[in-house]
């Protein structure tokens, strides 16, 4: 995204924007059969549900349950949207409530995980999932597991290539002009860059619209995924932050 970026305006948030509040006790009491062992980690996540937090008063990130910080989180980012991470694992107590949750960093490197407190953070269920495959040019949309949309995709260019990995959706934002570089709105991840090291916020990567419709199903970004304008909208209707983003070779 490049320095226009700056002149997003967040949108409300309800929750994190999940739909409903994540029954992960249940999940751990069902995966452990109702037991469980004080500080085990158990992974949480399916291709069906994915987990999402809000931290209303920011967070504190560690690298292990009680270990060195690895980075603070304020209530809402640079961009002034509220702090949101991707759950994948909850170390338990000893009666299966969580103590500690394995969250997705909003932060370089890509793919960076790291521990915070249960108690800082407010988690709920999200059921749309997100795959992109770059050398199909083609992003599938998933609710429930089940592909809703799918559409042609400009992926980042040889020189600039879009990240691959597992990312989730940390920021919904509509620019201040949606006739520019990135349309009516931009899908922000929690992926970056890994050539663009000096650009504004260290090259986050965003799904968004366009103003070059001739672009589309092209390898010609700065590492963002482009798409048609009136199909990014139904995407950025349907897509809640934490929903997982998956992108493919």
């Amino acid at each position: 995204m490049r320095k226009a970026a700056l002149v997003l305006a967040a949108l409300v948030l309800a929750g994190c924007g999940a739909q409903k509040k994540s029954p992960v006790i249940a999940h751990v009491l069902a995966a452990q059969a109702q037991h469980c062992t004080d500080g085990e980690l158990v992974r949480l996540g399916s291709v069906r549900t994915a987990y999402a937090a809000a931290a209303p008063r920011g967070a504190v990130a560690f690298t292990r349950p009680g270990g060195a910080v690895v980075a603070r989180f304020g209530q809402k980012n640079v961009n002034s949207y509220p702090t949101v991470f991707g759950v994948v694992g909850v170390v338990v107590r000893h009666d299966c409530k969580p103590r500690w949750y394995r969250v997705q960093l909003p932060r370089k490197p890509n793919g960076v995980t790291a521990f915070v407190r249960a108690r800082a953070l407010r988690v709920e269920t999200v059921r749309t999932r997100i795959v992109v495959e770059l050398s199909k040019r083609r992003l599938t949309l998933y609710r429930n597991a089940k592909p809703v949309l799918t559409a042609t995709v400009a992926v980042g260019s040889p020189s600039t290539p879009t990240p691959t990995g597992r990312f989730y959706v940390n920021q919904r934002l509509v620019p201040a002009d949606t006739g520019g570089p990135f349309g009516p709105g931009a899908i922000g991840i929690s992926a970056f860059s890994t050539v663009l090291t000096g650009w504004v916020q260290g090259g986050p990567v965003a799904i968004h619209g366009t103003n070059q419709p001739w672009s589309i199903g092209h390898a010609v970004s700065n590492g963002c995924i482009r798409l048609p304008n009136a199909t990014l909208l139904k995407v950025f209707r349907e897509t809640l932050a934490g929903t997982p983003v998956i992108i493919r070779p």
